[in-house]
């Protein structure tokens, strides 16, 4: 951020403030109306980010704050009048901050807590109401939102098929199976029990071992997701490779479930015998089908993989 950036930024501050105070008018789309915003919570916003302030908060010679992120980034300037800051603390500020209690940035959202100042960050960072980011696995993405915004995204940014249904039925075909480099696809988001469901495919080393897994993320929170199962079957030549268990929140990242082996592992040579004929061409079937839990959704899932003969 150069010096004309956070100039604007501050006389944008600055505009905001004096709007503010000039009007009685409530702020009804900001924050619940048991909780206005305050001059207080004014002044714990940085005037470069715009961000609530969390110790330790600077000051130069002038009483001019700011945020411990933004510090850095004006080369030690005050923004406001361009003294030298120093490492001069607002010890007041931070002191006042702690008699505070605000609601959840995500109340907009539907999240009725309200916390102490200090606490607000913590609880932000898991809070149930908080966006979902975007489950492709094919590349970086930093979209964010709800579930029916993320669904359309999808379909429309990422282009992946969708399908209504519990039961899939995938092919996967590689020409040059000896090659196995680090790959991911979602193959389709499927719709059923009015909920939505992502199905992937990787391919990695795992050690020096080159395998294929597949596995279900479910779009929506942990303590959903233990209301469904799953199963994931793959084979040939009157074999086959059957995995059972829970599908995993988008919360956690395609990485980590691959990362944590939950979901069904097919080694390079399992693979190519399923694939049959002379085995230079990889031809994986994956099918599976989910069930809705009538059970304790707390019991513990079942994960079982078994090759049957």
């Amino acid at each position: 951020m150069d010096e004309e950036e956070i100039l604007l930024s501050q006389q944008r501050h600055h505009r905001r403030q004096n709007n503010s105070s000039s009007t009685n008018k409530p702020h009804s789309n900001s924050f619940p109306s048991a909780i206005a915003p305050t001059s207080v919570h004014d002044l714990l916003e940085c005037p470069v980010c715009t961000n609530s302030m969390y110790p330790p908060i600077h000051q130069c010679h002038n009483g001019h704050t700011l945020c411990s992120t933004c510090k850095v980034k004006v080369h030690n300037r005050c923004p406001t009048c361009r003294q030298e800051l120093g490492d001069i603390r607002c010890l007041a500020l931070e002191k006042v901050a702690e008699s505070l209690e605000l609601p959840c940035k995500y109340f907009s959202l539907g999240c009725p807590e309200i916390f102490p100042y200090y606490s607000k960050l913590k609880h932000e960072a898991l809070c149930n109401f908080r966006p979902y980011n975007c489950p492709y696995a094919g590349s970086e993405c930093s979209v964010t939102g709800d579930i029916p915004y993320l669904v359309s995204h999808l379909r429309d940014d990422h282009k992946v098929d969708m399908h209504t249904g519990y039961t899939f039925n995938h092919r996967y075909v590689k020409s040059n199976p000896r090659e196995v480099e680090n790959a991911t696809w979602m193959l389709t988001v499927f719709h059923c029990y009015g909920q939505y469901f992502c199905l992937h495919f990787e391919a990695f080393q795992l050690g020096t071992a080159p395998v294929y897994m597949a596995f279900v993320r479910f779009m929506g929170d942990e303590a959903e997701a233990r209301n469904y199962s799953y199963s994931l079957e793959v084979g040939g030549i009157n074999r086959k490779l059957i995995w059972e268990g829970t599908p995993r929140s988008i919360r956690d990242s395609h990485r980590k479930v691959r990362d944590s082996h939950d979901g069904l592992i097919i080694q390079r040579n399992v693979a190519l015998f399923f694939s049959g004929g002379d085995r230079k061409e990889l031809k994986l079937r994956v099918t599976g089908k989910i069930w809705k839990e009538q059970q304790n959704p707390d019991s513990a899932p079942v994960c079982i993989p078994n090759l049957c003969l």
